[in-house]
């Protein structure tokens, strides 16, 4: 599957910035996102209950990640 790495980076990250109130979440670690290798940042979204598919990309660009 060809993953829109960049819109799960920037989803990902308003996820979690939403979570600061609520759960006291660590800016920190919502900037690291950032640089958190694209298989570790799937991994997250799948633990976030994120849906892969809406990130599903037909044409694989340089921002993309296969997996």
């Amino acid at each position: 599957m060809n993953i829109n790495i960049e819109k799960l980076k920037k989803d990902l990250i308003e996820y979690f910035s939403t979570a600061i109130n609520q759960f006291d979440a660590d800016i920190n670690d919502i900037e690291k996102i950032n640089d958190i290798h694209p298989i570790k940042l799937i991994e997250i979204a799948k633990l976030n209950g994120f849906n892969l598919e809406l990130y599903k990309i037909e044409e694989l660009r340089s921002e993309d990640y296969v997996f």
